[in-house]
């Protein structure tokens, strides 16, 4: 589940930014996540809690 979850994140990545699959693993979540929140306005994109349990309903792993 996690090799496939990655793979399309990696994928996503190549995508959006141009990385190379070795950018995608050479790079640290928290930068993954900056480059996210300047794509989406910012910190003050950030979602809070009930939006959170409104995915993790909408979209349960198990």
């Amino acid at each position: 589940m996690f090799a496939d979850r990655a793979s399309r994140l990696a994928g996503a990545c190549t995508l959006l930014f141009g990385w190379r699959p070795s950018d995608f693993w050479e790079a640290t979540p928290a930068e993954l996540g900056a480059i996210l929140s300047a794509m989406d306005g910012g910190e003050d994109a950030r979602a809070c809690s009930a939006d959170l349990a409104r995915l993790m309903e909408r979209f349960p792993d198990g």
